[in-house]
């Protein structure tokens, strides 16, 4: 099969503009251009963008590719709106049992959960676990309401460093996902920081993290995404994010069982409007992520085996 020039030197460009993609601190290592071009050839292939970012928390090496571009984040945002509430409630105790009450005209959207109970409404806790676990449109922007709005959302994000995550909308008008509109969007490395600082640092308190990692681990939209390019052994907790464009994403944090947690930031969006989602472009991305640190890392590597 012929290669056009155009089509060769794109390639080529895209090689060397894209971010070095293995790090331990600044240092990239000889061996990303491997990887590299492989994620290349998935996005190629896939016809759309990708945007990556994972960290292996035993030794902070992380792997990006396009993983300081900006990209439709979807539903993932869900999880930044949960963690503000969540850090509330260290210092508000009651906030979790207060009961929000909603109208049948509030409902909009993917609402498996809250559409359930327009008659008894639902506690703040309730509220969490369904826009994380089951990705309730409705809950989240109840929950978003009770933070003060879009811009009490944007600060508690800026509050723990991140300064490129950007909510301007609710749900879900958020997902329009247009090319080229920064409106609700962040980075792959922005959100796969911040999950790892909600999730494995001291951001939150320790049972508010607890809370956070039950209602990830119990997240039933993803099995088909991060989940599914994983041995069936490792345990995780992640959250999705489907939108316009074919916009398909999810941000994870992984558990090989006896190795230290990977965290993993995953998104892909397209050019038509009405195009599909790519579950698999999703899979097969987390696949090179894993076998890539598998060959860095003796614990993951011995995790792997013919599990994949």
């Amino acid at each position: 099969m012929k290669i056009g020039l155009y089509n060769f030197f794109t390639m080529i460009v895209i090689l060397f503009i894209c971010t070095p993609l293995i790090a331990n601190g600044s240092k990239a290592t000889k061996k990303s251009l491997s990887i590299q071009e492989q994620l290349v050839s998935l996005e190629a292939s896939a016809e759309g963008r990708l945007g990556v970012y994972a960290i292996n928390t035993a030794d902070n090496i992380y792997l990006q590719y396009r993983g300081q571009e900006r990209f439709p984040f979807g539903s993932t945002a869900k999880v930044i709106v949960v963690a503000a509430i969540l850090q509330q409630s260290m210092t508000d105790k009651n906030i979790m049992r207060q009961l929000i009450t909603y109208k049948k005209e509030d409902l909009a959207g993917y609402s498996p959960v809250t559409k359930k109970h327009l008659t008894d409404g639902m506690t703040i806790s309730e509220l969490c676990a369904a826009a994380i676990s089951q990705s309730d449109n409705i809950a989240v922007n109840l929950l978003i309401k009770r933070l003060g709005g879009l811009q009490a959302v944007n600060a508690f994000a800026h509050s723990i460093g991140d300064n490129k995550f950007k909510l301007d909308r609710l749900e879900p008008d958020l997902n329009s996902a247009i090319p080229g509109d920064h409106r609700d969007t962040s980075t792959p490395a922005a959100m796969a920081k911040d999950l790892r600082l909600l999730t494995l640092d001291k951001t939150l308190g320790s049972s508010q993290r607890k809370e956070l990692l039950v209602w990830l681990k119990k997240n039933v939209t993803g099995y088909s995404r991060i989940r599914a390019g994983l041995p069936k052994n490792w345990v995780v907790g992640d959250k999705t994010g489907t939108s316009d464009y074919g916009t398909t994403n999810d941000i994870a944090v992984i558990w090989p069982p006896t190795c230290n947690p990977i965290v993993v930031a995953i998104y892909f969006t397209q050019n038509a409007q009405n195009a599909i989602p790519r579950d698999d472009v999703i899979v097969n991305a987390t696949k090179l992520l894993i076998n890539d640190f598998s060959g860095k890392s003796k614990c993951i590597a011995s995790q792997i085996g013919n599990k994949m």
